[in-house]
Order: structure tokens, then sequence, then C-alpha cells
């Protein structure tokens, strides 16, 4: 049996973005109220939001609202959210650039095309979707262009701090009913689960008295959600997750899939419930099962077969970065496609040139299985025949040539089980990594939020 593995944590957030991260700061002090004649509605560090720009991303989450028919906060509060939103945007932007990361060097169109062939749709058809939600295609693509950008930054930060072994591995397959040290399995059913969350954000190193006050806060939100107010409603007017202002919705996963918090919090709750509070290291998270069910086999029988074509394959990598442009890097990679044209020998330019750790090695990958790299990456080298070098590829990391040395199909067995389980246990501790590390972005930062004065911060140290 063929096995093509989703490419990791990329596609998942990908396929759960839908967020209008609208993101431009507004150089003009214009304001849409006397009371703020000077225009500007924040100051995140060195960078400027306008009351220009909320006033313009309020207008365009209330018409989306409206459209997905999730009751629109008041102005005041609302103006706040969609503030908050565009600080944390900032704040994103910010360390992304000193990581050499840019917004602007997300290609959103090959994102919406992965994202719409993984769902067996051709991109109009996944507009057509989009847009029967209330959203617009611009801001699907603007959102889209954000969840990948926080997408590498997680995998610059996050990914190096996670660390699976494999008495953990074994731990969680024998949690699955399966023996992690036989072939034979009983096959085990997960359930998919849609969350929806109402996130109160407890700011890092906040004293007793303001955490209580924000469990109290907490509570007095779980209890309207479970006597019946419109949970999308309460999200939008009162959250502090990124998720807010789409009602709180974080998308569907299989149970294991969910921070490890959340997976005991919801296993028992039933369809349209609220389960109990949950207090992680972001704050306190209210969680509404939306939907439950869509099972699919975790384990499988031990005389079923898993068979990939796995690719060895080298590359040569440009990266392009603060110091080196997108157009740079273009350039740097097509004089040595032409330089590989006249002959040079690919290991040794690969040494000489690539910005890829592999360089040393020639530019060698190893066995590559299906998935284990970005999309743009791998439809360029599956496209390749044995020996073939393919012209200038673009990814997320810069800018590739890759050369194709050997295909082989192979039975992964326990070796894919294994894997598979090691992506469950990564997912489900990504989350919280990130949202421990990005408390600590806020906490450091100069924040004057103008909307908001209780939300500032000091100045970054």
């Amino acid at each position: 049996m063929q096995v093509h593995q989703l490419t990791r944590h990329l596609i998942l957030a990908l396929a759960t973005a839908g967020a209008a991260f609208l993101s431009t700061v507004q150089a003009q002090n214009d304001s849409f109220t006397p009371n703020h004649a000077d225009g500007i509605a924040a100051i995140v560090n060195k960078d400027v939001i306008t009351l220009r720009t909320v006033q313009r991303e309020v207008e365009a989450v209330s018409k989306n609202l409206a459209a997905q028919k999730i009751p629109v906060p008041d102005q005041a509060v609302l103006q706040k959210q969609v503030l908050q939103r565009l600080v944390d945007e900032h704040l994103l932007k910010q360390e992304a650039a000193q990581m050499g990361l840019s917004a602007d060097s997300v290609n959103v169109e090959e994102a919406a095309e992965v994202i719409a062939s993984r769902n067996n749709l051709t991109v109009a058809q996944l507009r057509k979707e989009i847009e029967k939600g209330g959203l617009s295609w611009d801001s699907y693509l603007q959102g889209l262009r954000q969840e990948v950008l926080m997408d590498q930054i997680r995998q610059r930060v996050i990914d190096p701090r996670i660390s699976i072994s494999d008495s953990e591995i074994d731990a969680f397959l024998k949690s699955q009913g399966i023996d992690p040290d036989s072939t034979k399995t009983t096959p085990q059913i997960n359930e998919i689960f849609e969350l929806a969350q109402i996130l109160v954000r407890v700011p890092d190193g906040a004293s007793s008295a303001t955490q209580a006050e924000l469990r109290r806060k907490a509570e007095t939100l779980l209890q309207q959600a479970r006597q019946g107010a419109d949970f999308a409603g309460l999200a939008a007017a009162s959250s502090d997750g990124s998720e807010a202002l789409q009602g709180g919705v974080m998308g569907a996963r299989p149970l294991e899939g969910w921070p490890d918090a959340f997976a005991k919090a919801i296993q028992s709750t039933s369809k349209g419930q609220v389960a109990d509070l949950v207090r992680s290291g972001a704050g306190f998270h209210i969680l509404k099962v939306v939907n439950r069910g869509q099972a699919q086999t975790a384990a499988h029988a031990a005389d079923q077969e898993f068979i990939v074509t796995q690719t060895h394959a080298r590359h040569i990598l440009i990266k392009f970065n603060q110091i080196t442009s997108d157009t740079q890097a273009q350039k740097r990679i097509e004089q040595l496609a032409d330089r590989l044209r006249n002959g040079e020998d690919f290991e040794e330019l690969a040494r000489a040139y690539s910005d890829d750790a592999s360089a040393p090695q020639g530019g060698d990958l190893g066995w590559l299985h299906p998935g284990e790299t970005v999309p743009a990456f791998e439809q360029a080298m599956d496209a390749l025949t044995i020996g073939q070098i393919s012209e200038p590829v673009r990814s997320q990391f810069g800018w590739h040539i890759i050369r194709v040395d050997e295909r082989r199909d192979r039975n992964v067995g326990n070796e894919y089980r294994r894997m598979q389980a090691r992506q469950v246990l990564h997912d489900q501790r990504v989350e919280p990594a990130f949202d421990d590390w990005f408390s600590q972005i806020r906490s450091q930062a100069f924040i004057d939020n103008r909307l908001d004065p209780e939300s500032s911060s000091g100045r970054r140290k």
C-alpha cells in the first residue's frame, strides 16, 4: 500500500488557517475618533499601529463575523481585540526579521495549492468554500502568509527544544494498544476532535493576586458558556487567543494531536459540550468540543504492508535573509545552475557554496520519505529521474538545486508507526512550547497600547 505522509506541522497549520491577519504598518497619523487626535493606536517596540489601520481591520472583521453568523462585539471591545491581534502580529514579524525570515518571501499561491490538493480540491473550489464561509479570498491568503511565517518561526525556535526519546515513543505506542517490540498489532480506532477555545491569558511573571483574578474571569466565562451563551461570540469578545476573531475555532485533529492537557480534558466531553477549565503556561483555556467522530485507524494489522518510495537526494541551497535578498539568492543559484550545465561537479559546488548543513557531505540529504520535505522541494524532486538535476527551485528556506541519486520501495512497517508516534508527541508539545516562548517575547517588549493601557508593557531590555 502506498503511503503518503502529510508534510508535518506546516500542513496542519495551513489547513486550519483562515484568520484575516491584515498586516501592513501605516505611516499616516489618521484617526477615526476625536479622543485620539494623534492617530496612534499602539507602539510595538519601534513599530507604529495607526487608528486608521485598526478601524479598517475592525470593519473587515465585523463583516467576516456577521457572514459566519457570529455575534459581533461592540465597537470598543472589537477595537481592543483587533489591536491585540495586530500587536502580536508585529511582535512575530519583528522576531522573524531578526531570524532572517519575512512574510514577503512566502508564496501564498503555492500554500493554497497544497491545501487544496490535500483536500482533493482545485484552488478554485477551495476559494469557493472559503468565500462560502464568509471570508474573503484576499483575507484568507493573508492568513496563510502569517501562518507559514509562524510555522517557520516554530521550526527555527521551538523544534530544536523538543526532544522525544525512544522510551517515550514506546510508552505512547503501548497506550495505543501496540506492542513496540512486535509487528503484531490490533487496529486501534481514534476519534477526530474539533475544538474551539476561549483563552484567558496569564502574563509571564503575573502575581498570585493577578492569577486569581484571571481565574475568576475564566470561571465566569466558563459558566456563561455552559449556560448557553454563544461560544463563538464569547470568544470574539473575550478570548486572548489568536483565533478569537474566528469564533475561537482551532481546527480538528485526532485526540493525541492536541496538547496533553487538552486531550485529558476533552476525551470524555460530548459534542457541543464545554470541558472543565484547563490551566497551561499560556493561561486558562475554556474548550468546546465542536465536533467529534470521523474515526480512523491509528494502528494496523501485522500483515498490512507500508510500502513507501524513498528518494536519495542531494541539494545546493542558497538562503535569502536580511543579508541576502530573494533576488540576490536567485541570481546566485542560477549562476551555480549554469556551472552545473557546463559540467562542474555537483558535490564540489555543494561543499563550496551551499548554505545547508548538508554542504560538507556534498549536499547529501540521505534517504527521504514522502512528506519529509516541504511541498515545493518534494514536488520538484519527485519529477526528476535518477541522475537528473533540477532547475532552481524556490521554497520558504531559499533557492535549491536538487539531484536525485537513487530511489527504492521499502516496507517501513514499525519504523513508519514510530515515525507517526514521534510526530504526534511532537505536535502535543509544540504549541505549549510556542505559547511559553511568545509569552516571554511579549513580556520583554515595549508595548504602548493606547486603546487598552492595562495590556501595555515595559521596554525590551
